[in-house]
């Protein structure tokens, strides 16, 4: 007696599943190296606090710099596989100039901003390159699955990542261990290389084509309104980053490894929510599961400015937090790459998500900055209750736009910018 399947449809499909395969490797070796690159600049090259912030700077900065240009490009080259594949290799190679630099004795902070900068920089083509190749290999009916499965490695490599990355550096020196990274991004690279994808067109050159995703965007009321959510979300979130270790070790008194155990609940509560979305988009519909992410993301984080007590108690509440806040985020995460997947024409793709991406990262920085001033003027407490509050009225801006009124997946929603053809990029769907 046969039982049914288990491995998902979409992983059946060769094309997607080395699409798949490729992204969840590369995304355990990127989190080895959000762990790794700051214990270099700490224990390899004594960084001080501000040499910290300015490398953290540093991985931001290319998003708000390049990526409506690199969206603009992308739409105009259209090759986005080949591009992708370019900036997997040269991330690999910019890498491992730091365990070279290290071995020869030559390696310096200057070093290690140039190689966060130069990885951001080629991170924000490979991006902007995805969604486009995401559409080409997933049927539209698909969307949400596809992005469940995108989104649930990531959220396994949160799990496994910080800790292989611990491991590694206890069994090797630091630098050493970037070599994993680029050794997940060659991988990548060989599996994008054997995928066969019918791409959208490359779009007609226009003027001003840099600006023709924020024009689109403000065009659209609904990835309009879920631009401005989210980023509202995220600069209050990173309010609350920039505060977080200091407020739980100073003021709740949490050990180091306490405090590594309740940001650990945010990967796992990020896996259930992983799980979960299809079902609970199923049964409510899309739109209010992009709205109930929004909600269930910040709405928790109020429980860390009320955590007091003893240190278990303020634990219990802190783990809570966490947990429910990963699995919110997974589910925003997932429902909105399947309604932009489906309503963002195939001409404008990747000049949307560059435009997208441009403010959504922007304001990272911004909200760590205004973190610091925050908690500098009013006290840890006051500063984390203010932006956790800021971040649950994230959700006004969708509660009355029409994204809570989408019980499907909606059509391409708006008209393609004056100056590109309207009738290029009809979706091409991967063959079985």
């Amino acid at each position: 007696m046969t039982g049914r399947p288990r491995i998902p449809e979409l992983l059946r499909e060769p094309a997607f599943r080395r699409y798949w395969t490729g992204q969840s490797i590369s995304s355990l070796g990127d989190q080895i190296t959000l762990l790794v690159i700051p214990l270099i600049a700490v224990s390899a090259l004594h960084a001080d606090a501000a040499q910290m912030g300015y490398l953290a700077a540093a991985g931001y900065l290319p998003y708000l710099l390049l990526s409506l240009h690199a969206g603009g490009w992308a739409d105009r080259y259209g090759r986005r596989r080949r591009v992708m594949i370019a900036t997997d290799l040269g991330r690999a190679a910019v890498l491992l100039t730091v365990p070279i630099a290290w071995a020869a004795g030559l390696l310096t902070l200057f070093q290690l901003y140039a190689v966060v900068l130069a990885v951001g920089a080629l991170s924000v083509f490979f991006n902007v390159c995805n969604p486009p190749l995401f559409v080409a290999l997933v049927p539209a009916g698909q969307y949400l699955r596809g992005n469940a499965l995108i989104n649930g490695s990531r959220a396994a490599s949160c799990v496994a990542g910080p800790g292989l990355g611990g491991l590694l550096v206890q069994l090797l020196a630091a630098p050493l261990a970037l070599v994993v990274d680029a050794a997940s991004f060659l991988t990548s690279a060989l599996f994008l290389h054997r995928i066969e994808a019918a791409e959208p067109p490359p779009a007609e050159a226009g003027r001003g084509s840099a600006g023709q995703g924020l024009r689109w965007i403000r065009r659209s009321p609904v990835v309009r309104a879920a631009l401005l959510g989210t980023a509202t979300v995220n600069l209050f979130t990173f309010v609350i980053s920039a505060l977080f270790v200091l407020y739980a070790t100073r003021e709740l008194g949490f050990s180091a490894g306490l405090l590594g155990s309740v940001l650990a609940a945010a990967a796992v509560g990020a896996l259930l929510g992983a799980a979960v979305t299809g079902r609970l988009a199923a049964r409510i519909g899309v739109g209010p599961a992009f709205l109930f992410g929004l909600v269930l993301f910040p709405a928790p984080l109020l429980l860390i400015p009320l955590a007091g007590g003893s240190v278990g108690t303020a634990a219990a509440l802190l783990f809570g937090a966490e947990f429910l806040s990963g699995a919110g985020v997974m589910i925003l995460d997932i429902s909105a790459g399947a309604i932009f997947a489906a309503c963002i024409p195939d001409a404008l793709r990747s000049r949307v998500f560059g435009a997208y991406q441009a403010v959504n990262y922007g304001v990272r920085p911004l909200g760590s900055l205004l973190g610091g001033l925050l908690g500098s003027a009013l006290g840890l407490r006051p500063a984390l209750w203010i932006a956790a509050i800021g971040a649950v009225a994230s959700g006004l801006w969708v509660l009355f736009s029409p994204i809570p009124r989408l019980r499907e997946l909606p059509g391409q929603d708006g008209p393609v910018d004056r100056d590109e053809p309207a009738d290029q990029g009809e979706r091409n769907e991967q063959p079985a």
